[in-house]
């Protein structure tokens, strides 16, 4: 088992005591474990095993990602679907753009709109990637059982849901 530290140590009771209750400190640990996790994710930025390892920064992946499983698209939509705005995408996308990942091409119905496409080395080189963190992922949850980390992936994405309907709604322009 490793060393425990201040960075692993709070426990989910979080040591209850009479002057705050054991909610507020169940929030408290759920709290820094979070942080922690966000610590450890960008210091080895979940970057797999072996050649791979750090290998794609965050921004990269999910872009990349997100082409490969919704097809070509344009920035707006890439933007719309990831929850950031257009410059932010286009930034971003550059970078993937000018390494060969990613394609822009001309809409197929309006040749003047731009759309942004995976292309086959932006495939092979995301197929890399995944495939190294899932062997990440395997390694770490070793231990688990199925059942565990399917409580676990399921709790983590119902947790990512409502970060980013908390995000959107802050995001929306007030009504009146």
């Amino acid at each position: 088992m490793p060393p425990q530290d201040m960075t692993t140590a709070a426990s989910p009771s979080g040591g209850a005591t009479p002057e705050n209750p054991g909610h507020d400190h169940l929030l408290d640990a759920l709290q820094h474990q979070v942080a922690v996790f966000a610590r450890r994710a960008e210091q080895t930025r979940l970057g797999g095993v072996g050649q791979v390892r750090n290998s794609m920064d965050r921004a990269a992946y999910l872009l990349l990602n997100r082409l490969d499983r919704e097809g070509p698209m344009g920035v707006k939509a890439l933007a719309a679907g990831m929850g950031i705005d257009s410059s932010t995408v286009t930034r971003q996308v550059a970078p993937l753009v000018d390494t060969g990942l990613v394609k822009r091409t001309s809409h197929p119905e309006d040749g003047r709109a731009v759309v942004l496409q995976l292309s086959p080395r932006g495939q092979a080189r995301l197929d890399e990637v995944r495939s190294s963190r899932r062997e990440l992922m395997s390694q770490v949850t070793d231990e688990w059982s199925e059942d565990e980390r399917d409580t676990f992936c399921a709790l983590l994405t119902r947790f990512n849901a409502a970060l980013a309907a908390r995000q959107a709604a802050h995001q929306a322009p007030p009504a009146g």
